[in-house]
């Protein structure tokens, strides 16, 4: 790509973009010329320092063109930008993406997009299914339709479900999962769930256990594990014998 050859003139309209832009700002908030960017052909845009209170590293932009054949030199435009050290908002990002689990206080409303690809129409997909049969349901559903739920969970929502469970606190990359002595594939406490993500995640129903409650991966686990048995080592050792038996009182008669 041919870069655009600067024009003398607009390179040199210094003053002009420096008058200007004193009629849009104070003087005391108009600095040092900085430089200038060939932005086109005959198009240059002038920078200056930002003295402004507030406004570190932000930089007064004036633009200014000639049209073909013609001395003249206008000014397009005189806007403040910010340069590489201003401090500037962070880039926006839209609230239904910012939502977290746990942010939703009672009362809040969080809808679901028509168009969410993680859902799908249920007599499309079947719901849930109960039975080895998933084209009967399927069947059965588009029969009863409208008499059950709308949509259930698409394939792509129900990966992404299993993935986010799988790579959080009940996955097997957790801290407590790192350290502990067996999995959860192992443990009584475990109860299975139906559908097709019972390949890979149960319900832990251990009320000691952190996860009580709680989608966990069968390669999870904790120290909360039904086999789990401590070393002799670790066992509580034995009470020695009393001095004196306070039980009863014939010893004591003795003395």
């Amino acid at each position: 790509m041919l870069r655009a050859k600067p024009d003398s003139a607009a390179v040199a309209a210094v003053d002009l973009a420096r008058d200007t832009l004193l009629q849009e700002a104070e003087p005391t908030d108009v600095g040092d010329h900085l430089g200038h960017v060939v932005e086109g052909e005959r198009v240059v845009t002038h920078l200056f320092a930002c003295t402004r209170p507030g406004y570190v590293g932000w930089r007064w932009s004036v633009t200014v063109a000639r049209a073909p054949r013609q001395k003249l030199i206008t000014v397009d435009e005189v806007v403040l930008i910010p340069g590489d050290e201003a401090i500037v908002a962070p880039e926006w990002v839209p609230y239904r993406e910012r939502i977290k689990p746990g942010d939703m206080t009672p009362g809040d409303l969080l809808p679901v997009d028509d168009d969410d690809p993680r859902l799908v129409p249920t007599y499309s997909f079947g719901d849930d299914p109960l039975d080895a049969d998933e084209k009967a349901q399927i069947r059965q559903v588009a029969q009863d339709l409208y008499l059950g739920r709308a949509r259930t969970l698409s394939v792509e929502g129900r990966d992404l479900a299993a993935q986010r469970w799988y790579d959080g606190d009940g996955g097997p990359s957790a801290p407590i999962a790192q350290s502990a002595p067996d999995h959860c594939h192992g443990c009584g406490f475990l109860v299975r769930i139906a559908g097709p993500l019972s390949e890979l995640f149960g319900v832990c129903a251990n009320g000691d256990a952190n996860d009580d409650g709680r989608i966990v991966s069968f390669d999870h686990g904790c120290g909360a594990h039904s086999e789990v048995r401590l070393a002799k080592k670790h066992e509580p050792q034995p009470l020695p014998d009393h001095v004196v038996d306070t039980v009863s009182l014939d010893e004591l008669e003795r003395f």
